[in-house]
């Protein structure tokens, strides 16, 4: 039995070292460059790297991942864990606009993860000789790039001493309500959460075989959970075959995604909701007529709120290129648990309430249903006490995917992973999200630091946001940030803030007005105020959730970039 994802690594790379684990499209297009790596040459890099590693003495100590898109990453992260070193995967600093903000993370990872090594892509690592002023942290710091590593050094690994218990990687959270936390993942983490994933998913042997073992197409961030957990890891847990590409290309071109569904043909692909309205605005006549989706049969879809909306207009919009709607797989995750806790059943469609409101695209959508092995209990997060079936509360969860607990931070790993409930045995993790079980399946419906009081009734920001963003096509979806300010005898107030495109300025009251009459009718509330701001504006964490707290600190400072403002200066 395999002790860690390291044993299989080995296990592939014996009895079928010829297989494709991963191939990368340079480009982002299938008919590009498409870089390959085998289960054998998979294994013989990241020994080479773990040799190198334990050279070194660096065996429990952290290196720092930080890596452009491609097959890199994966022999980087894998030697970590061959060699006993706990991976740090991190962001790397890219193009002027993103800078401030990855160097800034990097240094706050850096410093809680007491970074002793670097491992990176070529580039990356040059760029950092030149940072030595924004970045003094790395004086002392060992920079590496991993290609740099012969192959020869493998011959000299030497099998590390895991447990279940070992740490293989931080995991830092994205920081949507707070500054970013190590989550501590073990390599029994990784094991059963990967289990978990196999099963919810439908990731059997039969079903490789009938796919010819080709599992994901992902464009997903790899040094987020997702992206990494879920195709990444599952492949090698499965010993399968996934095409990766670049999240930059998928954004410049969300056709690109599809079309590598048609062309690789995997039986499970996905991202988080903003994914799903990207690729419909792309979904033009011509791409249509060129796609066949119907092998398609996972199509998860986590990470943020998953809309009704969504589901409907995008099983619609693709039906004729094959798409069908028991594709469609909304899935519960978090850091905290390893990745997945809840998905749906395989084949069969999304299982969605209706709200008060009465209209289909405002219906909750089941997150599907626990993995074995999962106890997942609503609680009152004041009273801790579990609630009845249909009412709302914070997610609980027991199960060994749930992590160790934050890197030494003793006071949030016992405020988060040592909660008990009354008529349960062990601890369990206290989520922050919001939800309700019925009939067994999990409905999330928000983040218990997000949600807003208004006149004494509960809202949650993101059903407001979903609301101004269907009031107008200008609007860009994933990209509205909703909270309340402090409206003195009033009481607390909501306040929107939306994207839009710059060329919408003109048409900026009538969309204020519009958001306005759509958050009124669908929520009985006024609108405090409503600012149209240009892309790009509102804060993101690096997975792409929205910084509700951080866009409320630049609303009350005057610091958004407002469409049609006069330029300062």
């Amino acid at each position: 039995m395999a002790r860690s994802l390291v044993d299989l690594l080995t296990t592939h790379a014996t009895h079928q070292p010829d297989r494709t684990a991963y191939r990368y499209l340079a480009t982002g297009d299938v008919d590009g460059e498409i870089q390959e790596i085998s289960y054998a040459r998979l294994a013989t890099r990241s020994q080479a790297v773990a040799a190198w590693l334990q050279e070194r003495g660096l065996a429990g100590s952290r290196a720092m991942l930080l890596y452009p898109p491609g097959l890199e990453f994966v022999c980087g992260y894998l030697g970590c864990l061959s060699a006993g070193v706990v991976a740090v995967p991190g962001v790397p600093p890219q193009g002027r606009s993103q800078n401030h903000r990855a160097v800034t993370r990097m240094k706050r990872l850096m410093a809680d993860a007491d970074v002793k090594v670097i491992l990176g892509g070529r580039e990356v690592i040059a760029s950092l000789g030149t940072m030595a002023g924004q970045l003094p942290e790395l004086d002392g710091i060992t920079c590496l790039a991993t290609e740099d590593i012969a192959d020869e050094l493998a011959a000299s690994w030497r099998e590390p001493d895991l447990t279940p218990d070992s740490v293989a990687f931080l995991q830092y959270t994205s920081g949507s309500t707070s500054a970013p936390r190590g989550v501590v993942v073990t390599h029994g983490n990784l094991l059963d959460n990967e289990r978990v994933i196999a099963e919810r998913m439908g990731h059997t042997e039969e079903v490789l075989d009938a796919y010819d073992h080709e599992l994901f197409v992902s464009w997903l961030p790899v040094y987020h959970d997702m992206g990494l957990i879920g195709p990444v890891l599952n492949t090698l847990y499965l010993g399968a075959t996934t095409t990766l590409f670049s999240p930059l290309h998928f954004l410049q071109r969300p056709d690109r995604w599809l079309t590598a569904i048609d062309r690789h043909r995997p039986h499970s692909s996905g991202g988080p909701n903003f994914a799903y309205e990207l690729a419909l605005r792309h979904a033009s006549p011509e791409l249509l007529d060129g796609l066949d989706l119907s092998g398609w049969k996972v199509a998860f879809n986590g990470a943020e709120p998953v809309r009704a909306a969504t589901l409907r207009r995008f099983a619609e919009a693709f039906a004729p290129a094959g798409f069908r709607r028991e594709a469609l797989y909304p899935c519960y995750g978090l850091a905290e648990a390893t990745l997945m806790v809840t998905g749906g059943r395989v084949g069969t469609p999304p299982v969605l309430l209706e709200t008060d409101s009465g209209t289909g695209d405002a219906a909750a959508v089941s997150c599907g249903h626990p993995a074995d092995g999962w106890t997942v209990a609503i609680t009152d997060p004041e009273r801790q006490q579990e609630l009845p079936d249909g009412e709302v509360g914070e997610i609980w969860l027991r199960g060994a995917s749930v992590a160790k607990g934050y890197w030494r931070n003793t006071l949030a790993t016992r405020e988060s992973f040592r909660a008990t409930l009354p008529g349960h045995e062990g601890r369990f993790l206290r989520t922050g999200d919001l939800g309700f079980l019925r009939d067994g399946e999990l409905f999330v419906t928000g983040r218990l630091k997000d949600l807003m009081v208004v006149d004494g009734r509960n809202h949650y920001p993101q059903d407001l946001e979903l609301s101004a963003e269907l009031a107008h096509p200008a609007l860009r979806p994933g990209c509205t940030a909703a909270f309340s300010v402090d409206g003195g005898v009033e009481g607390e107030q909501p306040v929107l803030v939306a994207e839009v495109a710059p060329e919408s300025a003109g048409e900026s009251e009538k969309i204020t007005d519009l958001i306005r009459a759509a958050i009124g009718d669908a929520h009985g509330l006024p609108v405090r105020d409503v600012v149209l701001v240009h892309p790009g504006t509102i804060a993101k964490t690096s997975s792409g959730k929205i910084q509700r707290r951080a866009t409320r600190t630049a609303y009350l400072d005057g610091t958004l970039s407002v469409v049609g403002a006069p330029a300062a200066g």
